[in-house]
């Protein structure tokens, strides 16, 4: 039951990833290579004038990264606090010496709060990913500050 939770939550972080890097990341990422190409263009630049060209194209996309990635972290922080409240709340009904009905019953209670965890959470996916898309929309001096 666990494992099946686990792989509830990959998929729905997968899922919004893939639907980020469609809706802004891949946009952001073709606007780097094409800054980057406009970088080599230019026949006057010096190595170091080119290659500091490139990083500043870069910056953009990697700051949109770096947000996207904090923001998964927190979720992913809130989420396994939430897993880690249901296994004390279970542990702290068991008595000292646990027979087999009270670690079933521990069980139980552990994974049904563990699968509500996961609902609420996968929940909060929509919002997450519309105040996301937001700061990526406003650009990368906002996503600094986020």
């Amino acid at each position: 039951m666990i494992e099946q939770q686990r792989k509830r939550v990959e998929r729905a972080v997968s899922d919004m990833i893939n639907e980020m890097y469609s809706s802004h990341l891949r946009k952001m990422q073709s606007e780097m290579h094409l800054c980057a190409s406009k970088c080599c263009d230019d026949q006057r630049g010096t190595l170091d004038t080119v290659q500091t060209c490139i990083e500043g194209c870069a910056v953009p996309l990697t700051k949109a990264q770096d947000y996207l990635q904090h923001e998964l972290g927190q979720f992913q922080g809130r989420l396994q606090n939430c897993v880690m409240k249901c296994s004390e709340d279970a542990r702290r009904r068991l008595p000292s010496s646990p027979g087999e009905i009270e670690l079933s019953r521990y069980q139980y209670q552990f994974e049904n709060c563990t699968v509500a965890c996961v609902d609420s959470h996968i929940g909060l996916i929509p919002t997450m990913m519309k105040t996301i898309k937001a700061v990526l929309d406003k650009g990368p001096n906002v996503m600094s500050q986020a």
